[in-house]
C-alpha cells in the first residue's frame, strides 16, 4: 500500500504529487531572466513584446523555453552562427 498525504478534501498517493520546485525546468521565468540580465521586470516584458527575447504569449502569460532563452543569451540575441568573422592578427608578406 502506498503512503498517502492528506489534501484539503481527499487523500493523494505521495508518488502522484508534483514537486513544488524543480531544480531545472524546461521553462525559464521572467524573474530568472531579470536576475540573469540584471534589468527590471518591465524591461524584460518590453523585450518579450518587441520579440528581442524569444517567447510565446499565451493570454496574459509568457512562455519562455529555457533552451531558446539560453541560445539567445549565448548568441547575444543574434541568430546562431551570426557575428563577425575573425580576422588574422598578423598578415605575412613574402
Amino acid at each position: 500500500m502506498e503512503p498517502l498525504i492528506n489534501t484539503m478534501n481527499s487523500q493523494m498517493p505521495i508518488c502522484e504529487m508534483k514537486p513544488l520546485i524543480s531544480v531545472q525546468t524546461r521553462r525559464i521565468t521572467v524573474l530568472e531572466i531579470v536576475q540573469r540580465l540584471d534589468v527590471g521586470r518591465l524591461a524584460v516584458y518590453a523585450m518579450l513584446e518587441q520579440k528581442v527575447i524569444p517567447g510565446i504569449r499565451r493570454g496574459r502569460r509568457w512562455i519562455i523555453t529555457r533552451h531558446a532563452y539560453e541560445q539567445w543569451e549565448r548568441t547575444c540575441g543574434g541568430p546562431a552562427g551570426a557575428g563577425l568573422v575573425a580576422q588574422p592578427e598578423v598578415t605575412v608578406l613574402n
